[in-house]
Protein backbone atom coordinates (compact mmCIF):
# COMPACT_ATOMS: atom_id res chain seq x y z
CA UNK A 1 0.00 0.00 0.00
CA UNK A 2 1.35 3.41 -0.93
CA UNK A 3 1.84 6.17 1.59
CA UNK A 4 -0.73 8.94 1.51
CA UNK A 5 0.10 12.23 -0.16
CA UNK A 6 0.44 14.99 2.44
CA UNK A 7 -0.86 18.50 1.85
CA UNK A 8 0.06 21.23 4.32
CA UNK A 9 -2.00 24.27 5.15
CA UNK A 10 -2.87 27.02 7.60
CA UNK A 11 -6.19 27.78 9.26
CA UNK A 12 -6.26 31.59 9.37
CA UNK A 13 -8.63 32.83 12.06
CA UNK A 14 -9.60 36.40 12.90
CA UNK A 15 -10.64 37.82 16.28
CA UNK A 16 -14.35 37.40 15.41
CA UNK A 17 -13.91 33.62 15.03
CA UNK A 18 -14.11 33.65 11.27
CA UNK A 19 -11.99 31.48 9.00
CA UNK A 20 -10.29 32.77 5.85
CA UNK A 21 -11.40 30.65 2.92
CA UNK A 22 -10.21 30.77 -0.69
CA UNK A 23 -12.49 30.09 -3.66
CA UNK A 24 -11.13 27.37 -5.96
CA UNK A 25 -11.36 28.73 -9.52
CA UNK A 26 -13.89 27.00 -11.74
CA UNK A 27 -15.64 25.19 -8.87
CA UNK A 28 -18.28 25.87 -6.26
CA UNK A 29 -15.77 24.95 -3.51
CA UNK A 30 -14.11 27.13 -0.93
CA UNK A 31 -10.99 25.80 0.76
CA UNK A 32 -8.22 26.66 3.17
CA UNK A 33 -4.85 27.58 1.65
CA UNK A 34 -2.95 24.30 1.35
CA UNK A 35 -0.85 22.17 -0.96
CA UNK A 36 1.75 19.46 -1.34
CA UNK A 37 5.16 19.49 0.24
CA UNK A 38 8.13 19.76 -2.09
CA UNK A 39 11.04 17.31 -1.66
CA UNK A 40 13.09 18.21 1.41
CA UNK A 41 10.54 20.75 2.62
CA UNK A 42 9.16 20.58 6.17
CA UNK A 43 5.40 20.54 6.75
CA UNK A 44 5.61 24.01 8.28
CA UNK A 45 7.63 25.43 5.38
CA UNK A 46 5.18 23.89 2.88
CA UNK A 47 2.20 25.39 4.72
CA UNK A 48 3.84 28.83 4.77
CA UNK A 49 4.79 28.63 1.07
CA UNK A 50 1.40 27.33 -0.09
CA UNK A 51 -0.44 29.97 1.93
CA UNK A 52 1.74 32.69 0.42
CA UNK A 53 1.22 31.35 -3.12
CA UNK A 54 -2.56 31.06 -2.70
CA UNK A 55 -3.26 34.23 -0.67
CA UNK A 56 -0.21 36.50 -0.83
CA UNK A 57 -0.07 36.39 2.99
CA UNK A 58 3.27 35.48 4.55
CA UNK A 59 3.52 34.05 8.07
CA UNK A 60 6.55 33.57 10.27
CA UNK A 61 7.02 30.07 11.75
CA UNK A 62 6.65 31.37 15.33
CA UNK A 63 3.16 32.71 14.46
CA UNK A 64 1.88 29.20 13.76
CA UNK A 65 0.30 26.68 16.10
CA UNK A 66 0.84 23.12 14.90
CA UNK A 67 -2.40 21.13 14.89
CA UNK A 68 -0.95 17.93 13.44
CA UNK A 69 -1.67 15.46 10.66
CA UNK A 70 -5.21 14.39 9.81
CA UNK A 71 -6.78 11.89 7.43
CA UNK A 72 -8.48 13.93 4.72
CA UNK A 73 -9.43 11.62 1.86
CA UNK A 74 -8.36 8.14 0.80
CA UNK A 75 -4.70 8.50 -0.14
CA UNK A 76 -4.41 12.07 1.15
CA UNK A 77 -3.66 13.51 4.59
CA UNK A 78 -3.48 17.13 5.73
CA UNK A 79 -0.84 18.51 8.08
CA UNK A 80 -2.35 21.66 9.53
CA UNK A 81 -1.24 24.74 11.39
CA UNK A 82 -3.30 27.65 12.65
CA UNK A 83 -2.78 31.33 13.25
CA UNK A 84 -4.86 34.26 14.44
CA UNK A 85 -4.59 37.60 12.67
CA UNK A 86 -6.29 40.96 12.75
CA UNK A 87 -9.04 41.01 10.16
CA UNK A 88 -7.59 42.23 6.87
CA UNK A 89 -9.15 43.69 3.76
CA UNK A 90 -9.34 40.66 1.49
CA UNK A 91 -8.63 42.76 -1.59
CA UNK A 92 -5.01 42.44 -0.38
CA UNK A 93 -5.11 38.70 -1.16
CA UNK A 94 -3.96 37.29 -4.48
CA UNK A 95 -2.99 33.92 -5.89
CA UNK A 96 0.28 33.52 -7.79
CA UNK A 97 -0.21 29.86 -8.82
CA UNK A 98 -1.91 29.22 -12.17
CA UNK A 99 -3.36 26.30 -14.12
CA UNK A 100 -4.88 25.81 -17.57
CA UNK A 101 -8.66 25.58 -17.45
CA UNK A 102 -10.83 23.48 -19.79
CA UNK A 103 -10.63 26.23 -22.44
CA UNK A 104 -6.85 26.41 -22.24
CA UNK A 105 -6.76 29.73 -20.38
CA UNK A 106 -4.12 30.25 -17.70
CA UNK A 107 -6.14 31.11 -14.57
CA UNK A 108 -5.29 31.52 -10.87
CA UNK A 109 -5.80 28.48 -8.65
CA UNK A 110 -7.84 30.66 -6.26
CA UNK A 111 -10.04 33.51 -7.48
CA UNK A 112 -11.78 34.80 -4.37
CA UNK A 113 -11.46 35.16 -0.61
CA UNK A 114 -13.96 35.38 2.24
CA UNK A 115 -14.07 35.60 6.01
CA UNK A 116 -16.53 32.85 6.96
CA UNK A 117 -18.05 32.50 10.43
CA UNK A 118 -17.21 29.10 11.93
CA UNK A 119 -20.93 28.17 11.88
CA UNK A 120 -21.09 28.71 8.09
CA UNK A 121 -18.01 26.71 7.06
CA UNK A 122 -20.13 23.66 6.10
CA UNK A 123 -22.08 25.78 3.59
CA UNK A 124 -18.86 26.69 1.74
CA UNK A 125 -16.48 23.73 1.87
CA UNK A 126 -16.59 20.31 0.22
CA UNK A 127 -17.69 17.35 2.32
CA UNK A 128 -14.25 16.08 3.39
CA UNK A 129 -13.02 19.55 4.38
CA UNK A 130 -16.27 20.21 6.24
CA UNK A 131 -15.90 16.94 8.17
CA UNK A 132 -12.31 17.79 9.08
CA UNK A 133 -13.10 21.35 10.19
CA UNK A 134 -16.37 20.63 12.03
CA UNK A 135 -16.10 17.08 13.37
CA UNK A 136 -12.43 16.00 13.47
CA UNK A 137 -11.39 19.45 14.67
CA UNK A 138 -13.39 22.06 16.50
CA UNK A 139 -12.70 25.50 15.07
CA UNK A 140 -13.80 27.01 18.38
CA UNK A 141 -11.27 24.82 20.24
CA UNK A 142 -8.56 25.83 17.74
CA UNK A 143 -9.46 29.47 18.36
CA UNK A 144 -9.17 28.96 22.13
CA UNK A 145 -5.80 27.25 21.68
CA UNK A 146 -4.59 30.20 19.61
CA UNK A 147 -5.65 32.59 22.36
CA UNK A 148 -3.80 30.49 24.94
CA UNK A 149 -0.69 30.16 22.75
CA UNK A 150 -0.41 33.94 22.46
CA UNK A 151 -1.12 34.55 26.13
CA UNK A 152 -4.13 36.67 25.16
CA UNK A 153 -7.19 37.16 27.35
Amino acid sequence: MSRPVVSCGILIVDHDDELLLCHATGTSRWDIPKGRREPGESEQDAAIRETFEETGLRFEPQALLELGRFRYRPGKDLHLFATRIERIDLSRCSCSTRFRDARGRLVPEMDGYAWVPFADVAQHCAKNMTTLLTKTLSLHAVSERLLGAKGET
